[in-house]
C-alpha cells in the first residue's frame, strides 16, 4: 500500500496531467482520437473538495455532488441489500462485488413483452414499426398491408435491446380468432400490458377485450392511429390563410371558421371518448398518435411517459434502451435510470476479476467499464449505424451530426483505450474528495476497507458517471443539431 507522501506525490502528479487537458473541451492526455474525446470525462472535483490526512477520513470531508442524484437507486431486494451490506461490514469487498454482479446478471435477464391488438387496416404493424424505430420497410420491420396481414401472434424485439419484444396480435374477429376465446388464444398471460389500436371509431370487440383485460389486473391503452391524415384532411377544407372554404349554408356549424389543429385533435379525442362510452368503458382514455414523428407530435410522447409511469421498477430500464432518442424528455430519463446503476457497477467492478492498473496498487475490472460505456453509446444512439441511420431521416451529411460530439463512438470503446484512460484517472483519485454518498447503500462501508478498494471504487464512481452525463450531452447536442431546419421538426419514422 503506498504511504500517505507516495500517495501525495501521485496526486501532484495526476493534477499536472489533468490541467494539461482542462480548458479544452474535447481533448484528451492520450494520444488516439477516441481517447481525446472520451477522457473529458473525467470530471473535476470541487476545488474546495479535496482530501487531506489520511485517505480514511474522507468520508467526513466529502461535500455534496448536486449530478449525482444518489436518491434514485436501481430496484434492489432489500435481502441483497443486507448481504452486500454484511459483506462489506466483514470486509469481504469480493463476496460483495460477486453479488453486485448477480444482481446487474439478473437484471440483464428481465423480459418486457408487450401486446399490440386491433382491427384489421388499423395501423397495428406499423406502429409497431414506429415505436421501435424502424421504417416500414426496414429489416426486422412488421408486415403492413391494407387487409389483415397478421395470422398469428408474431414476436418483434427491439433492435436496442431485444429484451423489449411487441407482439403483432390478430384482432378480435379475424379468422379463427373468437371474441370469447381470444385472451387463451393469444396466450393472456405473456404480456405485461395491451395496446388496443383503431384508426376510426372502437368497435364493441374492443370494449370487450379492455374489460377482460382490467378484469384480470392488467393494464391497457386505447390508441387512435393515423392521426395526421385526419389533420390533413381537415386542412384541405380551409384555405391558405386558414380561413375555411365553405361559405354561408355550406359551412358545417361543427366547424371554426378559421383552422385550429388543437381543435381538431380535441375534436377526434372526443368523439373516440364519447365512442368508447357508449360502449361501457368508464373514463377512458385516448391517446392519438401517428406513424411519422410518432415520438414528437400528438400524443406519442405522452403515451410513452404513460407506460413508463406504469411499469415495476425494474422493467423502466430496459424499455428506456428500446427507445430511439426522438425528444430530450426520453433521453433525460435514459440518463436518469441508467445514473441508478453506477454504484453498482462500481462496487461489482472490485470483484475477483479485477485486474491491476499498471504502476498502481489498485485493480478494476476492466469488462464491466468496457460493457458499460459501450451501453451507455447504444442507449443514447452513439453508435455509426443509428448515426447513419437518422443522418438519412434528416437529410444531412452523418459527419455533421458527428462533430458536435465530444464523446467516443460505441465501437471505439476498447480495453486498451479503458487502460489508458483509468491509469490517468487512478493517479490523482487519492486527492480528491469523494461525493456526498451517505444515501447510496453500502458506500460508507466500501471505504473502511481496504484503501486500494476505495480508490479502484470511487474511481470507477467518478468514471461511469461523468462518462454517461458526456454521452447524453452529446445525444442532446446531436438531437438539437438533427432538427434544426426540419419542418416536421422530427426525425422522419422515429
Amino acid at each position: 500500500m503506498q504511504t500517505q507522501r507516495e500517495q501525495e506525490s501521485a496526486g501532484r502528479e495526476g493534477e499536472r496531467e489533468h490541467k494539461a487537458c482542462v480548458g479544452q473541451p474535447g481533448a484528451f492526455c492520450s494520444s488516439s482520437a477516441a481517447a481525446r474525446r472520451c477522457e473529458s470525462s473525467l470530471g473535476q472535483p470541487s476545488p474546495g473538495a479535496r482530501l487531506t490526512g489520511h485517505p480514511l477520513t474522507a468520508a467526513a470531508m466529502a461535500s455534496a455532488d448536486a449530478d449525482l442524484e444518489a436518491e434514485a437507486l436501481p430496484h434492489i431486494s432489500e435481502g441483497d441489500v443486507n448481504e452486500i451490506r454484511a459483506a462489506v461490514e466483514k470486509g469481504d469487498l469480493t463476496a460483495a462485488a460477486t453479488k453486485a454482479q448477480e444482481i446487474l446478471a439478473n437484471e440483464e435477464k428481465i423480459q418486457l413483452h408487450i401486446a399490440v391488438t386491433g382491427e384489421s387496416g388499423s395501423g397495428k404493424s406499423s406502429f409497431i414499426n414506429a415505436v421501435r424505430g424502424l421504417q416500414d420497410h426496414e429489416e426486422g420491420a412488421a408486415e403492413v398491408g391494407v387487409t389483415e396481414t397478421t395470422v398469428q401472434c408474431s414476436p418483434y424485439p427491439c433492435p436496442q435491446d431485444s429484451h423489449v419484444t411487441f407482439w403483432d396480435l390478430p384482432g378480435i374477429g379475424a379468422p379463427n380468432f373468437r371474441p370469447d376465446t381470444y385472451l387463451q388464444q393469444v396466450q393472456f398471460d405473456r404480456y405485461d400490458f395491451f395496446i388496443i389500436i383503431s384508426s376510426s371509431r372502437f368497435t364493441c370487440n374492443a370494449a370487450i377485450l379492455a374489460e377482460a383485460i382490467q378484469a384480470r389486473g392488467k393494464h391497457f391503452y386505447f390508441v387512435r392511429s393515423k392521426v395526421d391524415q385526419d389533420v390533413s384532411n381537415e386542412q384541405r377544407l380551409y384555405d391558405e390563410e386558414g380561413v375555411l372554404k365553405a361559405k354561408g349554408k355550406k359551412a358545417p356549424a361543427t366547424r371554426s371558421q378559421r383552422y385550429d389543429e388543437r381543435t381538431v385533435l380535441d375534436r377526434i379525442r372526443q368523439d373516440c371518448e364519447s365512442n368508447l362510452t357508449e360502449l361501457g368503458i368508464s373514463s377512458p382514455q385516448v391517446f392519438l398518435v401517428c406513424r411519422d414523428g410518432f415520438g414528437r407530435k400528438y400524443d406519442g410522447p405522452r403515451l410513452l411517459r404513460t407506460f413508463l409511469d406504469d411499469l415495476p421498477s425494474q422493467k423502466k430500464l430496459g424499455f428506456l434502451r428500446s427507445l430511439a432518442v426522438t425528444s430530450k424528455e426520453v433521453l433525460r430519463k435514459k440518463k436518469k435510470e441508467l445514473m441508478k446503476y453506477v454504484w453498482l457497477k462500481s462496487l461489482a467492478s472490485c470483484g475477483a476479476s479485477a485486474v491491476p492498473i499498471p504502476g498502481l496498487s489498485t485493480a478494476v475490472d476492466i469488462a464491466i467499464l468496457v460493457t458499460s460505456l459501450q451501453e451507455y453509446c447504444r442507449t443514447f444512439g452513439l453508435a455509426e449505424d443509428s448515426l447513419q441511420k437518422l443522418a438519412e431521416q434528416v437529410n444531412k451529411p452523418v459527419e455533421e451530426l458527428k462533430a458536435v460530439m465530444r464523446s467516443p463512438l460505441h465501437h471505439e470503446i476498447s480495453k486498451d483505450l479503458v487502460m489508458k484512460l483509468l491509469t490517468k484517472s487512478f493517479r490523482g483519485a487519492v486527492q480528491y474528495a469523494l461525493p456526498d454518498l451517505k444515501s447510496i447503500p453500502i458506500v460508507g462501508a466500501v471505504i473502511g476497507c481496504l484503501l486500494s478498494a476505495a480508490i479502484a471504487f470511487f474511481s470507477m464512481f467518478f468514471r461511469l458517471r461523468n462518462f454517461l452525463s458526456d454521452a447524453a450531452a452529446d445525444a442532446e447536442r446531436i438531437l438539437q443539431r438533427a432538427l434544426e431546419g426540419t419542418s416536421q421538426n422530427s426525425p422522419k419514422g422515429s
